[in-house]
């Protein structure tokens, strides 16, 4: 896996009190930077800028009101930078901000500067961190009812990083959340049993997804609907718990972590 994008989901970057998961987040930056020492490309798609916002204002919520939400992430945008850019300077990488919106792949000019960026980054050692420009962009924020007439290309960063992972032709999609892959039911189930390994995305697969995320935008289902992005320009993805030891270490080196989707598999059984 030459190419890797990794999509840290705020219940990786927080903790349950609404305080920044430091250690856990400290730990996955060293995996990352194994990963570079390895020879791999990565780019981080990170949630938590709202999340990190609201904390510093003092909410113990996440607001609704679409203003409110934008000002959390104009404050929370800094704070999640800082703390990478700290992260990485102790392992002796660079990190670069990277901020889009639905525009930045839909308009061809704007397009080829987003790819040829990216590609000068990871040409000069540079971990691209890339999250939702949520400060500006309220398509993904409101959903408004007009937003129909034009057909949406992400709602959140487990989609963006699927595009993403397309746009620079990279090899391997991890999704990393507080959950340990796709289960064959609600895993609050007791009888809950883990699907290792995923050929085809289909509605019955989909079915299984049960609820989203309490402080993030996106859920299993949104997930799958990236794996299924992905699967479909032939990439692998691994949906996976970030807080699992080694987690990406242990994905990139084929190990059964998570819930694995094979592009093979996915051409075959189509």
């Amino acid at each position: 896996m030459q190419r890797i994008v990794v999509k840290l989901g705020t219940n990786v970057i927080m903790r349950e009190d609404g305080k920044v998961a430091l250690g856990l987040l400290c730990g996955l930056v060293e995996q990352v930077a194994a990963l570079r020492e390895q020879g791999c490309e990565v780019l981080v798609v990170s949630s938590g800028a709202v999340g990190l916002g609201a904390e510093r204002l003092g909410m113990t919520t996440r607001p609704t009101e679409v203003a409110k939400v934008q000002a959390c992430a104009a404050v929370g945008q800094s704070r999640l930078m800082a703390l990478y850019d700290d992260a990485f300077d102790r392992v002796g990488c660079r990190i670069a901000q990277v901020l889009l919106t639905e525009d930045d792949f839909r308009d061809p000019v704007r397009s080829n500067n987003l790819k040829a960026t990216l590609a000068e980054l990871l040409k000069l050692g540079v971990i691209p961190i890339v999250n939702e420009n949520d400060t500006v962009s309220t398509m993904e924020l409101d959903r408004p009812a007009e937003s129909a007439q034009r057909e949406r290309i992400f709602g959140d960063n487990d989609k963006l990083s699927a595009l993403l992972l397309q746009h620079i032709d990279g090899d391997l999609l991890v999704l990393l959340s507080d959950v340990d892959g796709l289960y064959d039911r609600n895993p609050s189930d007791a009888d809950a049993v883990l699907l290792r390994e995923i050929d085809v995305i289909d509605d019955r697969v989909l079915a299984l997804a049960d609820g989203g995320s309490v402080r993030g935008r996106g859920g299993m289902i949104s997930k799958l609907e990236s794996a299924r992005i992905a699967l479909d320009a032939g990439k692998q993805v691994v949906i996976a718990n970030g807080r699992t030891p080694r987690v990406l270490e242990r994905i990139v080196a084929g190990e059964a972590v998570g819930t694995r989707f094979a592009a093979a598999l996915q051409e075959a059984a189509l």
